[in-house]
């Protein structure tokens, strides 16, 4: 029976010196066996990545050359549009100040002929006034201040106004019953404006 006891203890720590668990050296193993597969991932991932990024860097470096291509042939054509329209415009002010400038010089040189046609009229006696010629120089007088009107020719108002320097030339001072100090009581030449600009001045009479 003592011989049985001491078998069954010698059997016992040989059992429980064998660990059931795996064997480190697998284990170790396949830790490291596990992690080159990693890193073989993450740096297959990496170069795909940068080969990727360099497709994607030389396309992009193509797209912005043609992109700055355009935008300067883009600049270059607004500056030829705004400098194209400048030049019509100031084309169009020159061509209009030439006209501006024509017209007041004829309407200057006509100017002295329709004071000729108005003191002819205004020495017409009243009993010769239905006579075929003076009617014919009424309405050939009337005809051409219709086209001067027509070409922005106006007469300056003068009578009964308030004294104006920008339109009225006063040549003298007169007493008058029914209009104050600075009106003007006569006009003594007939003065003209084209369009804004006066081209003579009314010669008139101020009240003193």
């Amino acid at each position: 029976m003592e011989e049985k006891k001491e078998e069954t203890l010698e059997k016992e720590p040989l059992e429980k010196d064998v660990p059931e668990e795996g064997n480190p050296e697998e284990e170790i193993a396949g830790e490291t066996a596990e992690e080159p597969e990693g890193d073989a991932e993450a740096e297959e991932e990496s170069e795909s990545a940068e080969a990727d990024g360099g497709k994607m860097g030389f396309f992009k470096k193509k797209k912005d050359k043609k992109d700055e291509q355009i935008e300067e042939l883009t600049d270059k054509l607004k500056r030829q549009m705004a400098e194209f329209d400048n030049f019509r415009k100031r084309t169009e002010k020159e061509k209009a100040q030439m006209y501006d400038m024509g017209v007041k010089s004829i309407v200057e040189k006509i100017l002295p002929v329709i004071d000729n046609f108005e003191r002819g009229l205004a020495g017409v006696p009243e009993e010769e006034k239905e006579n075929a010629f003076v009617v014919g120089m009424d309405k050939t007088y009337r005809q051409m201040l219709t086209e001067l009107e027509n070409a922005n020719v106006t007469p300056i108002e003068a009578v009964g106004k308030e004294f104006d320097p920008v339109y009225h030339n006063a040549v003298m001072q007169v007493e008058h019953e029914e209009y104050e100090s600075g009106i003007v009581a006569q006009e003594l030449q007939k003065g003209y404006m084209y369009k804004d600009s006066v081209i003579r001045h009314s010669m008139v009479a101020v009240v003193s």
